[in-house]
């Protein structure tokens, strides 16, 4: 247990944090993230799709379309969930903390809902248990998430972005590797919730939280909570304006990824189009882990996060931009490497840049699932562009373009944000 760990009692939970958080506080923190992930993206990866190519004779769906529907129910439980806990863990007076009672309660629930979703007999079972999962893990990614301004001072959040982003990429490889290794649909659910727990529990055992007094937290009214979600641009204008600057990132982001390859066997014409898409996705991760510390660490010690985004963000484009001139094997990959460097940077400083922007201490963690819609609605948002786009409008060199142009309105709008540098 750290120093600032043992001195918690003394800490105001609605103050601004000034001590620096250690490393042990970091790497049990990321480990939690990243355990988080594995309890995402083992399903997302092989078991889902694995289920709907079970359950999908008979059902008159194909599995692609059964997949769809369930992934896509559980993306728009993800949607409420995530602000919804973390508002609650905002008015959490518990002894063990805001944040850690979710986290516990979060995972325990990922982990049961999990084994759950193994024993799943049909499709609607499936959707069901799918949709426990990221209702309960959200949960618990909200207070892991709001546990950053809690306790990071402002000068070192772009660094802990970069080890919690860092975190999430090895969670998602490691989702697949293990659910890989295990070597069937019931042995992989259940390794990934013995990992989900045991990445949790460092964390939860090694570092007390910040208690809120019963005497801060508002009288409750479900009036009142419901309408705390409405955020005004109007009353907080730099909020709104990072909200909307992640939005658009990340939907350029999901438009390059939705039809990757496709495009590869349609435009590029690649002899291999799935191996395609496992080379350009290795070497899209290994650039992004190359930056997305590097970045933190190097925004922390300038003092300054909005060059960050904004040069990330023009990166990515002109990457973008790429793949709709460029319609080669060779341009593929260097657009792919590219794309990593300027997502890995825009990754943790966008995230420390979110923190710096928050309006109140007492709606860290409802604000920051708020901004976590930003993540979440590109993937609902996407296929709905780009359809007709690539069917009616052009294919995929308009497509690209048109991602492109939407990653660089996203990064120009970082310039309307006065509150940080």
């Amino acid at each position: 247990m750290t120093t600032a760990d043992r001195a918690l009692p003394d800490v105001d939970a609605l103050a601004e944090p000034v001590e620096r958080v250690g490393r042990g506080w970091t790497a049990a923190l990321s480990l939690a993230n990243g355990a988080i992930w594995v309890g995402w993206y083992g399903p997302l990866q092989i078991l889902l799709a694995s289920q709907a190519k079970d359950f999908a004779p008979g059902s008159g769906m194909s599995k692609e379309t059964m997949l769809a529907w369930v992934t896509g129910a559980g993306a728009a439980v993800s949607l409420v969930a995530n602000p919804f806990f973390g508002a609650l863990s905002d008015r959490t007076t518990a002894r063990r903390g805001r944040r850690t009672p979710w986290i516990v309660a979060g995972t325990a629930g990922g982990a049961v809902s999990l084994l759950l979703l193994a024993a799943a007999g049909g499709p609607w079972t499936m959707a069901l248990g799918w949709c426990l999962v990221q209702l309960t893990l959200n949960a618990a990614f909200a207070a892991v998430t709001a546990a950053v301004p809690d306790r990071v001072p402002r000068p070192q959040r772009g660094s802990v972005g970069g080890w919690l982003g860092a975190a999430q990429i090895l969670g998602v490889v490691g989702g697949t590797g293990l659910t890989t290794a295990a070597g069937g649909i019931g042995a992989g659910y259940a390794a990934c919730a013995v990992f989900t727990v045991a990445g949790v529990l460092p964390y939860v055992l090694g570092h007390r939280d910040l208690r809120l007094p019963v005497a801060a937290r508002p009288p409750w009214s479900w009036r009142g909570f419901l309408a705390g979600f409405r955020l005004s641009p109007r009353r907080h204008p730099d909020l709104g304006w990072a909200w909307l600057t992640r939005f658009l990132i990340n939907l350029s982001n999901a438009l390059v990824l939705l039809y990757l390859l496709y495009y590869l066997r349609d435009r590029v014409h690649y002899h291999d189009p799935d191996q395609g898409v496992l080379v350009l996705t290795a070497v899209n991760g290994v650039t992004l882990l190359a930056t997305v510390v590097v970045g933190g660490v190097w925004s922390d010690r300038v003092g300054r996060r909005k060059p960050f985004v904004i040069w990330s963000g023009v990166l990515m484009a002109v990457a973008t931009a790429a793949l709709s001139a460029w319609q080669t094997w060779p341009g593929a990959i260097v657009a792919a490497a590219v794309l990593g460097v300027g997502f890995g940077v825009f990754t943790s400083v966008d995230f420390a840049l979110m923190t710096d922007v928050l309006p109140k201490a007492l709606d860290r963690g409802k604000d920051l699932g708020v901004v976590n819609v930003a993540n979440a609605l590109p993937q609902v948002a996407a296929p709905a562009l780009a359809a007709p786009i690539v069917t009616y409008l052009g294919g995929y060199r308009v497509l690209y373009l048109v991602a492109a142009l939407i990653g660089i309105a996203g990064a120009g709008l970082v310039g309307r944000i006065r509150g940080v540098d």
